[in-house]
């Protein structure tokens, strides 16, 4: 059985500690992030060491350095998709291309990027809609 580890960190210790991990053999599992509660970003890098998953924890950061140059794809993918979907931006990062949503799909803000929304949230969005839809018949 694995174990979990959550360990914060600063923005500018993102580079120090992939390039400690790579220069040590750990491999990089996954990049990945949400908004929480309270709407601040949290983006986690998390590393195979041992038994133990650490996960490196940044939060209220849009703006990060990219480490796809220290771990190649396996950073550069879930980059693009944190771009794509919360337009948070990975300093140095190509993103000319979009990863998986069409080229021509409508920007929101400006930067054609999409997030995930609550349920009840949509509902809401939905019911608003739905009762101007009504009022122009």
């Amino acid at each position: 059985m694995q174990d979990y580890k959550v360990i914060g960190m600063k923005k500018d210790e993102i580079i120090p500690i992939a390039q400690k991990m790579r220069n040590d053999g750990i491999y990089l599992v996954m990049i990945h992030g949400y908004m929480d509660k309270n709407d601040v970003p949290v983006i986690r890098y998390d590393y195979a060491v041992g038994s133990t998953v650490e996960s490196y924890s940044v939060e209220g950061e849009t703006v990060l350095p990219t480490i796809s140059h220290i771990y190649d794809t396996a950073a550069e993918w879930p980059e693009r998709e944190l771009n794509e979907l919360f337009g948070w931006t990975f300093e140095g990062l190509d993103v000319s291309k979009r990863l998986f949503l069409p080229e021509d799909m409508l920007e929101t803000e400006g930067k054609g990027q999409i997030m995930v929304k609550p349920l009840e949230e949509l509902r809401k969005l939905n019911e608003v809609c739905t009762e101007k839809k009504e009022g122009l018949e």
